[in-house]
C-alpha cells in the first residue's frame, strides 16, 4: 500500500510559491460591503461580486429572517424529493420575468447550473463551440457532456463562423459564451453570434453571471442589453453576484426547464437551497428591478476609477462594465502591487494563472454601488503609490 507523501506535498507547494502562484485564505470578519474587516483590519473592498450591495439591504435581511422562522434553516432534501419549498416557485417566476423567458429553474450554484445544462443540451453526437475565455464551469460542463468541443478565439465571430461551416456532420450545435467575461469585463458580441447561430441552426447559451443586475433594462442582463429577449437564447445566471446571495439558474422555454428537471444531474442529485437564501434572492431581485439608480451609481464609480487608473499609467483591458482588469504581466508583480495596495488600505487581490492566461496576471478590480465617493478617491490615491512598481 502506498501513502501520500508529505515531502511530495511540500515540494509541490514550494514550486507554486517559487512561481508566484501560491495562495492562502484571508479571513473576512464583516459583511461584504464597500469596506470590510479583513484579517482584523478595515479596508476598501475592490474584490467583491456584490455589485449592487444588496446582500445587506434591510428588506433582503428581513426576508431571510422571516423565511428562516417560517421554514427552518435548510431544505432537508433534494427538490425532487422533499426540498422543493414554495419559495422556489416565487423566485423562479420572478427570474423568468426578469429574463424575458417562459420559465426558469434554480440550481444550488452557478457551477451546478452550467455543469447541469450543458450535458443535457449536447451529447456525444453534438458539437460545442466555446469562447476561449469562458468560465471554468462551462469548460467542465463541456467535458461532462462528451460532445466534440471546438474553441473559438475570444469574441471572434469570424472564427466562430468558420468553425460552424465545418459542423454539418453533427446532430446538434451549441454555441456557449459568457455575457460579460468575468476576468476581462468585456461584453460578448451577442447580436453577431445569434445571427451566425441562425444561419447554422445552432443553439446559443449565455452565461450571464456578471451581466445580470448590471446591464439592460431593469438589470435584465446582457441579452436585454442588446434587446435579444425573443431570440430563443438560453440564459444561465447566478444569484451570488448582483443579487448578493447564493445559487444559479437557467432561464428559457418551459420545455427546456421540464427536460432539465428530469435530466440535469446537478439539479437532481443535490439538496435544495436554504429557505432564507430563496426569500432573500426574491427580495433582492425586486429591489434590483425597481432601483435603476443602483446600476447608475455602480457604473459611474467604475468609469471614474477606470479613468483615474489609465491616467496613472496602468494597463487596463477595454472593459465596459464594473469589472476593471489591471494587467500587470508576471504573477510576482501582480502580488507586489496587491500587497502594496493592501498596506494602503485597499483590497484588490492578484489574479494569476490558471485563472487567467500566462503573462496576463492582473488585479481584477470591481466596484460596488455601495462605495462612497471617498472610497473611490482613497482607492485612487492607493493606486498612485503603485504606479512605478
Amino acid at each position: 500500500m502506498s501513502y501520500l507523501s508529505d515531502d511530495w506535498l511540500k515540494t509541490e507547494y514550494a514550486a507554486l510559491k517559487q512561481a508566484g502562484l501560491s495562495r492562502h485564505l484571508r479571513t473576512v470578519m464583516s459583511a461584504p460591503t464597500g469596506r470590510i474587516i479583513l484579517d482584523g483590519r478595515e479596508v476598501i473592498n475592490l474584490a467583491s461580486n456584490n455589485y449592487l450591495g444588496l446582500s445587506t439591504h434591510p428588506k433582503v435581511l428581513d426576508a431571510a429572517v422571516e423565511a428562516t422562522r417560517a421554514f427552518g434553516t435548510g431544505a432537508s432534501g433534494s427538490r425532487l424529493i422533499s426540498g422543493n419549498s414554495e419559495l422556489y416557485a416565487t423566485l423562479e417566476a420572478a427570474l423568468a420575468k426578469a429574463k424575458g423567458t417562459e420559465a426558469a429553474l434554480v440550481f444550488s450554484s452557478g457551477y451546478a447550473a452550467n455543469t447541469g445544462v450543458i450535458p443535457v443540451l449536447a451529447g456525444e453526437r453534438a458539437l460545442i463551440l466555446s469562447d476561449a475565455l469562458n468560465h471554468a464551469s462551462i469548460i467542465d460542463g463541456c467535458r461532462l457532456s462528451r460532445a466534440t468541443k471546438k474553441v473559438y478565439r475570444h469574441c471572434d465571430v469570424a472564427h466562430l463562423k468558420a468553425l460552424l461551416a465545418e459542423s454539418a456532420g453533427f446532430q446538434r450545435r451549441l454555441i456557449i459564451t459568457d455575457g460579460v467575461f468575468s476576468m476581462d469585463g468585456d461584453i460578448a458580441p451577442l447580436p453577431d453570434i445569434c445571427e451566425v447561430a441562425a444561419q447554422h441552426d445552432a443553439m446559443v447559451l449565455v452565461d450571464d453571471a456578471h451581466g445580470f443586475g448590471v446591464l439592460g433594462e431593469n438589470g435584465g442582463g446582457t441579452v436585454a442589453h442588446f434587446g435579444l429577449q425573443h431570440q430563443g437564447i438560453i440564459q444561465m445566471g447566478t444569484l451570488s453576484k448582483a443579487i448578493g446571495g447564493l445559487g444559479g439558474y437557467i432561464a428559457g422555454s418551459r420545455a427546456l426547464i421540464e427536460l432539465l428537471i428530469n435530466r440535469a444531474r446537478g439539479f437532481i442529485f443535490t439538496t435544495g437551497l436554504p429557505p432564507a437564501t430563496l426569500a432573500a434572492a426574491t427580495a433582492a431581485l425586486n429591489i434590483m428591478r425597481s432601483s435603476p439608480e443602483l446600476r447608475q451609481h455602480l457604473l459611474s464609480h467604475a468609469k471614474r476609477l477606470k479613468t483615474a487608473l489609465v491616467e496613472l499609467g496602468f494597463d487596463l483591458l477595454p472593459s465596459e462594465t464594473q469589472i476593471l482588469p489591471v494587467v500587470l504581466g508576471s504573477p510576482q508583480r501582480a502580488v507586489q502591487v496587491a500587497e502594496t495596495l493592501l498596506s494602503a488600505g485597499v483590497f484588490a487581490p492578484a489574479i494569476r494563472p490558471p485563472a487567467v492566461p500566462s503573462g496576463t496576471s492582473r488585479l481584477r478590480v470591481t466596484v460596488m454601488a455601495s462605495h462612497t465617493d471617498e472610497d473611490i478617491e482613497q482607492a485612487i490615491d492607493a493606486f498612485a503609490l503603485c504606479a512605478q512598481i
